[in-house]
């Protein structure tokens, strides 16, 4: 790597700590820019106080002016239906971006919950757009994040139209260990932020029958639950019920923490 440069840059849950000084493993923005071009975007980012759990950090309809990229803890977007329901389409865990979706409408098409005290990294949109007119790597970013938004929203739409109750849970426990290894925790073992009756509503099932599922998955051996926390005890078995190409050799960590 030429020297003066860094792999990437990404927001830590100190409000002094600056990009090129962030701890967190899995980047925000996993992009190569040198020491002047990382603290260009720095000077645009504003490190907020932390949300309380229950806080908003935008309701639906809001004047869309800023994307947020979490810190620590996590995030839900929600939607509210016409019959008044809220109906959740996605959480946020540390290092991914919050709001991207209100670009083209001008207003943020979701509400967007602290699922606990979390904290964020505020980035005026326009500001963003200034600077990715001026650092090609930025743009070609932020055009990835928006491409893999969409790949998700495909796949989100794929998991509730095909799939059953065990292939739905699967998935989803899936995808958190995916997420959670690419920001350098365990996929093994990690505390799900969101209750059972969230996991129903953004997957289109009952709470009753969230639970059920994973006291099925505890009886077969493929996780062991503890409150909050999940181990995944055999992530070939539990990958081939979500559908997922084969996965590296089967690991157990009962006991890893995610830090």
């Amino acid at each position: 790597m030429p020297k003066g440069q860094l792999k990437g840059i990404c927001f830590h849950p100190s409000k002094e700590t600056k990009c090129v000084t962030c701890s967190l493993s899995s980047l925000c923005l996993p992009i190569s820019l040198n020491f002047e071009d990382i603290d260009q975007l720095d000077k645009i980012i504003k490190r907020r106080q932390p949300l309380k759990k229950g806080e908003h950090l935008f309701h639906q309809g809001d004047r869309f002016d800023c994307v947020y990229a979490v810190r620590s803890g996590s995030i839900k977007n929600y939607a509210m239906t016409n019959d008044g329901e809220e109906q959740i389409t996605n959480f946020h865990l540390p290092s991914e971006l919050v709001g991207m979706d209100g670009i083209d409408c001008d207003t943020y098409p979701v509400s967007a919950k602290a699922l606990e005290t979390t904290t964020v990294c505020e980035i005026p949109f326009s500001r963003l757009e200034e600077l990715a007119k001026e650092l090609p790597e930025l743009r070609s970013q932020i055009l990835r994040i928006m491409s893999r938004e969409l790949r998700d929203d495909k796949q989100m739409m794929m998991l509730l139209s095909k799939k059953n109750a065990e292939q739905r849970v699967a998935t989803f426990l899936t995808n958190l260990s995916t997420r959670f290894k690419r920001r350098g925790y365990s996929p093994y073992t990690f505390r799900l932020p969101m209750s059972r009756n969230e996991i129903g509503n953004y997957l289109g099932l009952a709470v009753e029958t969230v639970s059920r599922v994973f006291t099925r998955f505890q009886n077969n051996e493929l996780i062991a639950v503890n409150g909050k926390e999940v181990h995944i005890l055999n992530m070939d078995d539990l990958s081939e019920l979500a559908g997922l190409p084969e996965q590296e050799p089967r690991h157990i960590e009962v006991n890893a923490s995610t830090g």
